[in-house]
């Protein structure tokens, strides 16, 4: 079976399975998005997302840049958006620290962007393992003021093919930057993709963008608001967008969760480790079960709570010292027991030494229970 590329983009054979990285597929799911512009600075492990970005935007004759730093690449990203293009940037911890004032620019503005951060052992400059310690810097905006990103966290490369126009899509719907959150493992492992599903998001009316005013009256796109009345009104303003991205945005998967009584809460490629331990727990009988924000802001708390009427035991899993956990303790709200397994700077659990942990604590509730 042979495939081709075509000036619009991917295509191949109907049902055609490619072997790629995360990085690369991300890439060609951003290509097939109508991502036109591109601006990025190398750092580990997202490399390769650069890289691919260099040579298929050239070959599309869009436009891809190597900036100077990641603060050049986030304002070009800002230059870009207020020009009407679609535009994107990536980095990993260190770099994504460097980025938060231009996004928190772009938040104030209200111009669509997405960002990916593909996740590495921290803080400092840590090391280039995956890990998960970058979700509270996404989901609590990361930079100054008061501002949100939907952030979005697959869990597997195939998923990367999805959430990739759905973030461009999200990011012009809402004119607000949007927030890919992976990791090194994700963007560095290899599985098969086809993206015969992934089509440009829709077109949405971009009448504040400055293309010249020849022909109509100026506009004019600023965040500094001398006016403390203007400033307040323009918070406000964001504040109710950001209401209804939490009304109408909210993303999870349940995993064996009708009869569960534990259930985990993990995402992104935790979520892959915890599927496996909770397979082989449902071998030995155990009913546990497993919760997966997809969006993690705005966060499932309402399922969570839901499943809090007759669930007492939540395990919370993930690669870091202990993040997602706060979002399960806000959303239950002192219902039922937490349970915490983490893993800090870059060590990757494996399925068994989960399914170990996970056993443990559930004949722990057991008797708590029985007692």
């Amino acid at each position: 079976m042979r495939c081709h590329v075509s000036r619009s983009g991917y295509r191949g054979d109907e049902n055609l399975k490619k072997l790629m990285s995360g990085n690369a597929a991300l890439g060609e799911a951003a290509v097939l998005s109508g991502c036109s512009c591109y601006f990025g600075y190398p750092i580990t492990p997202q490399n390769e997302l650069t890289e691919y970005m260099a040579k298929r935007m050239n070959e599309l004759g869009r436009v891809f840049i190597q900036s100077e730093s990641e603060i050049a690449a986030i304002n070009m990203v800002l230059g870009a958006s207020v020009a009407g293009a679609r535009a994107m940037t990536s980095s990993s911890s260190p770099g994504m620290s460097l980025k938060q004032e231009g996004i928190s620019y772009l938040a104030a503005d209200e111009l669509p962007a997405v960002i990916v951060d593909m996740v590495r052992g921290g803080p400092g400059m840590g090391n280039i393992s995956p890990a998960q310690s970058d979700y509270l810097q996404a989901t609590r905006g990361g930079g100054h003021g008061d501002y949100k990103t939907i952030v979005l966290a697959p869990g597997s490369v195939q998923e990367l093919t999805k959430v990739v126009p759905l973030a461009f899509d999200l990011a012009d719907r809402y004119r607000n930057p949007v927030v890919i959150l992976g990791d090194g493992m994700l963007g560095q492992m290899m599985e098969p993709v086809d993206f015969d599903n992934v089509q440009p998001p829709k077109e949405y009316p971009k009448d504040y963008i400055l293309t010249g005013a020849k022909g109509r009256p100026s506009r004019m796109i600023r965040s500094l608001l001398f006016d403390t009345k203007e400033e307040e009104e323009h918070n406000w303003k964001l504040v109710r967008k950001y209401q209804r991205m939490e009304q109408n945005e909210v993303r999870y998967e349940t995993f064996l969760t009708d009869d569960a009584e534990m259930i985990v809460i993990a995402y992104g490629i935790g979520a892959r480790i915890a599927k496996g331990a909770i397979k082989r727990l449902r071998q030995e009988n155990l009913k546990v079960g497993m919760v997966r924000p997809i969006t993690a802001w705005p966060f499932p708390a309402a399922v969570l709570q839901e499943f809090a009427r007759t669930v007492h035991e939540f395990f919370v899993f993930e690669m870091s010292a202990g993040q997602l956990i706060e979002d399960v303790k806000l959303a239950l709200n002192g219902r039922g027991h937490i349970h915490f397994y983490g893993r800090p700077g870059g060590i990757i659990p494996t399925p068994v030494e989960l399914y170990r942990i996970i056993g443990r604590h559930y004949y722990m509730a057991s008797r708590r229970e029985q007692s």
